[in-house]
């Protein structure tokens, strides 16, 4: 088996050991929000397809969606699948710890989850976002990442932001309180969407500096 010096094959499998908890966390956490949310819509006289419109109007869960299904990809065939390329998962990884970080310092305060709802709403917004980062870290970088790296994942959070506009302009409804366009105004909604994109940004790249300071040069052998 081919390895490479300082490398070792345990260490190597680290990353998908790693990539099968994030997902099973996940998963399981995604499963349970949505069932608790199903229910309180379900409870309020709607129908279940208004639940699920919003449940996945959130950008918690869709950067966690994204992150289960790349963490699977990983879990399952390691650096051999495409969804679980560096560029991929350095999309994710900096999605993922947005999503932590803008709960924890612009909505934690707001309400206080009890019973299951904890449970969802801490595996979505602290123990994923916290084990994105121990995974980045254990992935195989293998080559450094391009300075432009961090602006093409902007893509993501661009798209979304587009869509929760034009999702909220049909339905008058928004999933958090700084793009709430009734409530705010486009002028305050989109310098807060502007906001959050450099706070992305600057995230994008410490995330790329962690990439390429733990770079190495390997043969594809010696990756699994």
């Amino acid at each position: 088996m081919n390895t490479m010096p300082g490398f070792s094959t345990g260490s190597r499998s680290a990353h998908r050991i790693l990539a099968a908890v994030i997902a099973t966390v996940a998963w399981g956490a995604l499963g349970l929000q949505l069932v608790l949310a199903l229910q309180i819509t379900i409870g309020n006289g709607h129908s279940a397809l208004v639940g699920l419109a919003v449940y996945f109007g959130f950008f918690t869960i869709l950067t966690n969606l994204a992150v289960a299904v790349v963490c699977s990809a990983g879990a399952l065939r390691g650096v051999r699948s495409r969804a679980y390329a560096p560029s991929i998962v350095g999309a994710t990884t900096a999605a993922i710890v947005l999503v932590g970080l803008g709960y924890h310092f612009l909505l934690h305060a707001l309400w206080a989850p009890e019973g299951a709802q904890w449970l969802a709403d801490t595996a979505l917004h602290y123990a994923v976002p916290i084990g994105a980062v121990a995974h980045w870290i254990a992935y195989p970088h293998s080559k450094r990442l391009p300075a432009s790296a961090p602006l093409g994942w902007c893509v993501y959070p661009i798209a979304y932001f587009a869509y929760v506009l034009v999702r909220g302009a049909l339905l008058h409804a928004y999933p958090y309180p700084f793009v709430d366009v009734d409530k705010l105004g486009y002028g305050r909604v989109v310098l807060n969407g502007v906001g959050l994109l450099v706070a992305f940004v600057a995230v994008g790249y410490l995330v790329r500096a962690i990439a390429n300071a733990l770079a190495r040069r390997v043969t594809p052998a010696a990756v699994r």
